[in-house]
């Protein structure tokens, strides 16, 4: 893998929304986040691309590809960040230089939702590593809960080197609302806990895999797999020793859909080299009066799997998020109650 340079201070941090903008209402809230960049000791490069949503999208592709290009060929630039995720994003991938970015020096790219969009596709075509964590709207210096408040330490972590996370204790049922207090900080009430779908452990409850990760938001991997975009078997050519370890959160399909996806990819034959699978909160609530609901659609795509698949894993749309590092050699494991997830930076 090319991990980009560990981010320390000094750094520079390039922001520009390659999917969706930032509308008006909620510009006290970026600029909140862009100064906190600039405390924790960065340098703030703003794009263009930006300060505008229509149609959900910053600015027309051609300028957003043009912009997200000007960054990742800047050597000056260290890593790039969009303000959150949105809906579209994969129409700017062929527009990319792709030829002229294997000359590039590897930058982070970060974020998590359509953000995982790109994220993929670098780690696909050009072997980068790449970052899915907190979208940077929620990256205030006063959201204090570890997985957050860590994401910038674990980002300072050396190609070579490795860092471990545990799960969150609670998560945030809802949403903060930035147009109304743009200072607002994750309400986290509702109890968390990693589950094993199916009956993988040890006789004394234990569990343990490991593999390259890859993954991101469903709604758009599952249309995207096996494309030049998401294709998990390069990084196996890359690492014919190892497996890979699947994580996917669902963002809005339904039931029906959530189950349709994972079925899917298990069709197409996704998950025959992989290790185990990490499955988000799901960010959908069932249909009113139907038992078909999220937790039903994994357990039917995924029940009859014999590898570990493990549920309520912190990667959703339903804050907090793990940092997950796209090609890092990952180790997850429980003994009794704890759950660990291991990356190694090699």
């Amino acid at each position: 893998m090319y991990y980009p340079a560990p981010l320390t201070s000094g750094s520079t941090i390039a922001v520009t929304a390659f999917s969706s903008g930032v509308p008006t209402p909620l510009h006290a809230r970026l600029d909140r986040v862009l100064q906190d960049l600039v405390l924790r000791g960065f340098k703030v490069l703003e794009g263009q691309c930006l300060r505008d949503d229509q149609l959900h999208v910053s600015a027309p592709v051609a300028q957003r590809a043009d912009e997200l290009m000007r960054f990742l060929m800047d050597d000056q630039v260290d890593a790039i960040m969009a303000p959150w995720g949105g809906e579209i994003a994969m129409d700017v991938l062929p527009l990319l230089d792709w030829e002229a970015l294997q000359h590039a020096r590897p930058k982070w790219l970060m974020g998590f939702s359509d953000i995982s969009t790109v994220l993929s596709a670098f780690t696909s075509k050009l072997g980068w590593a790449t970052c899915h964590c907190t979208n940077l709207m929620q990256l205030s210096l006063a959201q204090s809960d570890p997985l957050t408040a860590n994401t910038f330490k674990h980002l300072h972590t050396a190609s070579g080197g490795s860092f471990t996370q545990y799960p969150a204790p609670f998560f945030e049922q809802g949403y903060s609302n930035y147009a109304q207090d743009s200072e607002a900080v994750f309400n986290l009430t509702e109890q968390s806990s990693w589950q094993r779908l199916n009956h993988d452990a040890q006789l004394d409850g234990s569990v343990s895999f490991s593999g390259r990760l890859l993954g991101g938001c469903l709604d758009t991997h599952m249309l995207m797999f096996g494309s030049e975009y998401f294709d998990p078997q390069r990084l196996l050519d890359r690492y014919p020793d190892d497996k890979l370890i699947f994580y996917f959160e669902n963002a809005e399909q339904s039931p029906t859909g959530y189950y349709r996806a994972l079925q899917s990819l298990k069709l197409r034959g996704a998950f025959e080299h992989a290790a185990g699978i990490l499955i988000g909160r799901n960010a959908v609530s069932g249909c009113a009066g139907k038992a078909f609901d999220g937790d039903t659609a994994v357990k039917m795509a995924l029940g009859d799997l014999t590898i570990p698949v493990v549920t309520g894993v912190d990667v959703s749309h339903i804050a907090p998020n793990l940092v997950m590092i796209n090609g890092a050699l990952a180790e997850v494991s429980c003994t009794g109650e704890q759950w660990a997830l291991v990356q190694h930076l090699r």
